[in-house]
């Protein structure tokens, strides 16, 4: 029988050794993750969101995705489209600005490769407006925000949650364009989005423009999706969260969670959490925080599958994404993603329609 290590032995410690990462020609990305699993640092932690992800997939849980900042102006808007088409994801969490920069460009505009250090006097006087390091034409959005507020007036006039004015929007700009984005892969798919912060960007400039028409148009109850988010949670208890870039998305996403668990308690918070952020928590902000300080509020179960990512979600996603697109096929072609019916002021998950203007407290049923 062999024997226990002695007490301050290091092999307890020294067991499993670092491998050093060779570049290898034409290395597929899935191959590249797997081998960074050796390595150490955010290396090896991107490695290990690809297999959480996969874990997700091969699971059933109802997967959120987060995505802050404006990164369909960095150029990941097909990226994301693409994780909603083959349902990597059954949710998007979005900022405004994500989806203004996909409508811009599924209207067939551009954005273009500028330079951090441009002179942004001759930018403004020139009506060019810029993102870091990318520029777009200012002209072309104060037509965008004028397309935004003619289809507002195009609604019923009543309050939508932002999970049924997206689903509009999304249908409109498809039967308009037929061109592929995260709007439009969205109405599609059948997959929802919610943007609780929708006043923070030009798609709120535009439904502003539309009440400047007519008093009547333009109300979004961002209250209602608060509700709606957390009887989704409350139906589909087993969750997973899937963050980019921190903000106000992965805020939403988690205290749907923590809402659903006080009107039902049970669901425990997600099961699986991966995030990709540059933010540090010692500021004490939200987009920042660490997957352990979640499990403190109950966003996170004490068991979840876990792992943050360090890193640039421009530089980080677009391996991530094409690992997948590889490694997943298979959890894809037989996951069972949860099924959803958009077009009304109901939520339907499964069959199911979801209370409006009330949370679920009458039945809740477990996968």
């Amino acid at each position: 029988m062999p024997k226990a290590d002695p007490p301050g032995s290091k092999t307890r410690f020294l067991d499993v050794p670092v491998e050093p990462f060779e570049a290898v020609a034409g290395a597929p990305a899935e191959e590249i993750l797997r081998r960074m699993e050796r390595i150490s640092f955010q290396g090896r932690n991107l490695a290990i969101a690809h297999r959480v992800w996969r874990k997700m997939l091969a699971d059933e849980v109802l997967i959120f995705l987060g995505a802050a900042g404006a990164l369909s102006a960095g150029g990941l808007r097909l990226v994301l489209a693409r994780l909603i088409e083959s349902r990597a994801v059954d949710c998007l969490v979005s900022t405004g600005a994500n989806l203004y920069h996909d409508l811009h460009e599924t209207r067939g505009r551009r954005h273009f490769i500028g330079s951090p250090d441009a002179d942004d006097g001759a930018l403004q006087a020139a009506h060019v407006d810029r993102v870091y390091d990318t520029l777009v034409d200012e002209d072309e959005f104060i037509e965008n925000d004028n397309w935004v507020a003619s289809f507002v007036t195009t609604l019923d006039r009543r309050p939508y949650t932002t999970r049924e004015l997206l689903y509009r929007l999304g249908g409109h700009l498809w039967r308009e364009t037929g061109r592929a984005g995260i709007l439009t892969a969205a109405y599609r798919a059948r997959v929802p989005i919610f943007c609780p912060a929708i006043a923070d960007s030009s798609i709120g400039m535009g439904l502003s423009q539309a009440r400047q028409r007519h008093p009547d148009l333009g109300h979004v109850d961002v209250i209602g999706d608060i509700i709606e988010s957390a009887n989704l949670v409350i139906r589909r208890p087993r969750t997973a969260s899937v963050v980019l870039g921190g903000g106000t998305p992965k805020n939403f996403i988690n205290q749907a969670s923590v809402q659903a668990e006080f009107y039902r308690p049970g669901s425990g918070g997600h099961r699986y959490a991966l995030q990709i952020v540059t933010d540090v928590p010692h500021f004490g902000g939200a987009s920042g925080s660490t997957l352990d300080e979640a499990r403190s509020w109950g966003k996170l179960a004490e068991d979840a599958d876990r792992v943050s990512v360090n890193a640039d979600v421009t530089v980080a996603l677009p391996l991530l994404a094409s690992a997948l697109e590889a490694s997943a096929r298979a959890d894809l072609e037989a996951r069972r993603a949860p099924v959803f019916e958009l077009e009304g002021r109901a939520l339907a998950v499964d069959g199911g329609s979801l209370p409006v203007d009330r949370y679920d407290t009458e039945r809740v049923e477990i996968f």
